[in-house]
């Protein structure tokens, strides 16, 4: 039997059959196998949470087979929405697994109040760091005549005189009142001083 007999016979057509099928197979068998490793080490690129209430944080990172944990509420914020994402970690844009963890904080609704601390007497370079320890900040600068040079006076808020221990918002602006240095001096004074006229008396020779 020569070769192009064999070609026609039926054994050739169902060798050939099986040979397309095992190598259907195998390639099928290749590609799947290609497919679990290189999603067994996919990452998943890490969303900005930033500005999200903690429910849309929820919904995104549902979508990418993510979890969070929330860590705390921090100190109003107001550039960010209230009870929205102001801090993540990972950050956005990093790398992680599938299933990782995020973990966020979470702006509060309003400032928190804070007691004005008692400044009176104090140098302004003293008084300014007092305030931004406490999470206030400067406001106007208004002299007024007094011997001690930038000492604080007063201390004011929306033109209200505070006192030591007042309860304020956080972040809220306070006005100081300083010393100019200088001792009042009115100059109407000097009118109410009686001029004299020099007296001469006559030069008698004896």
């Amino acid at each position: 039997m020569t070769f192009k007999e064999y070609l026609k016979t039926r054994t050739f057509a169902i060798q050939a059959v099986i040979g397309v099928s095992i190598i259907l197979l195998l390639g099928y068998l290749f590609m799947h196998w290609l497919t679990f490793t290189t999603d067994h080490g996919h990452e998943i690129t890490v969303p900005d949470l930033r500005k999200l209430s903690e429910q849309e944080v929820e919904d995104k990172l549902d979508e990418l087979n993510l979890e969070y944990v929330l860590l705390d509420t921090v100190d109003y914020n107001p550039g960010f929405p209230k009870f929205s994402v102001v801090e993540q970690d990972p950050t956005a844009g990093s790398k992680v697994k599938e299933g990782r963890k995020i973990y966020i904080k979470i702006n509060s609704g309003t400032f928190v109040m804070v007691k004005m601390p008692n400044l009176i007497e104090k140098t302004y370079r003293q008084a300014v760091p007092t305030l931004k320890a406490l999470g206030l900040q400067e406001g106007s600068i208004i002299y007024k005549p007094y011997l001690g040079k930038d000492m604080v006076l007063e201390m004011q808020l929306n033109g209200k005189k505070l006192k030591p221990g007042d309860q304020v918002l956080k972040s809220s602006k306070i006005d100081l009142v300083l010393g100019d240095g200088n001792v009042g001096f009115d100059d109407t004074q000097l009118d109410s001083i009686p001029a004299t006229e020099p007296t001469t008396e006559p030069v008698t020779n004896e």
